[in-house]
């Protein structure tokens, strides 16, 4: 199986011939953030067999984004999304099926399983109806973690399960990050408690707010290569795949 990174949260998962696609974000600006580093992802990264939301924020559900998939296209977004998002109603063209912590969709081979996520799920800054933020576990020849956005929570690895890659985000697009969210140290930690025998760190390094760009610039520059350096204490079994934008691993996967 195969992972692109093409920055934030946007990743591709190829496996048993399917193509899943997480968090789809592809503009160089959004509202007061602007994309910093790496391109704004090619048409390639638009192909999928199956894009997965892990919880309503913008940056991470961005109706324009993904109303660029392809027509048929699945799409698995959290339960009350389309009450929250009243613009996910115009995506006729796609596959919508909204899910909730323990619910499982099969896409050919693949079974992806919505896990929880310790994170704020509504659709900020003004959303009244609440939805789960999520994680999901895509399984096939390789069983892949993709944690949108989360803190570090109880119960997190029998929540997952054993899984073989793990996504993790390990900061994120602005310099402080709360409870709610991995940065580099706690992102070490979940990597410990999961085991995986793969990591990629997403969601860093990727968008900053203008005309910030002197503020704590190394919670902009410097999460994945914290990540590498405490897992390597935390995790030392774990193999860290440090990706730049647009780079891909291919991960082999024994069972």
């Amino acid at each position: 199986m195969e992972l692109t990174w093409w920055g934030h949260a946007t990743c591709t998962v190829e496996d048993s011939r399917i193509r899943v696609l997480t968090d789809p974000l592809f503009v160089r600006r959004l509202a007061h953030l602007r994309r910093r580093r790496g391109a704004v992802p090619p048409p390639e990264a638009w192909r999928a067999d199956v894009a997965l939301v892990s919880h309503l924020h913008a940056d991470h559900l961005h109706v324009p984004s993904l109303a660029r998939l392809a027509p048929g296209t699945r799409l698995l977004v959290p339960r009350g999304a389309r009450r929250a998002v009243p613009g996910l109603r115009r995506l006729r063209h796609l596959e919508l099926t909204e899910v909730a912590p323990g619910d499982e969709t099969t896409v050919g081979d693949l079974r992806i399983r919505a896990v929880p996520a310790r994170h704020d799920g509504r659709r900020l800054p003004v959303g009244r109806h609440r939805a789960p933020a999520l994680g999901y576990v895509v399984e096939g020849e390789a069983r892949t973690y993709f944690a949108g956005d989360t803190g570090l929570f109880d119960g997190m690895e029998q929540e997952v399960g054993p899984v073989d890659v793990a996504l993790l985000p390990v900061g994120g697009w602005g310099p402080y990050l709360g409870a709610e969210h991995l940065d580099a140290g706690r992102a070490a930690e979940a990597l410990a408690r999961l085991a995986p025998r793969t990591a990629v760190p997403v969601h860093y390094g990727t968008y900053w707010p203008i005309g910030m760009d002197a503020v704590r610039p190394h919670e902009f520059h410097t999460p994945g290569e914290e990540f590498v350096r405490l897992s390597e204490l935390r995790a030392p079994g774990v193999a860290v795949h440090l990706l730049g934008h647009g780079e891909s691993v291919r991960v082999e996967v024994a069972r």
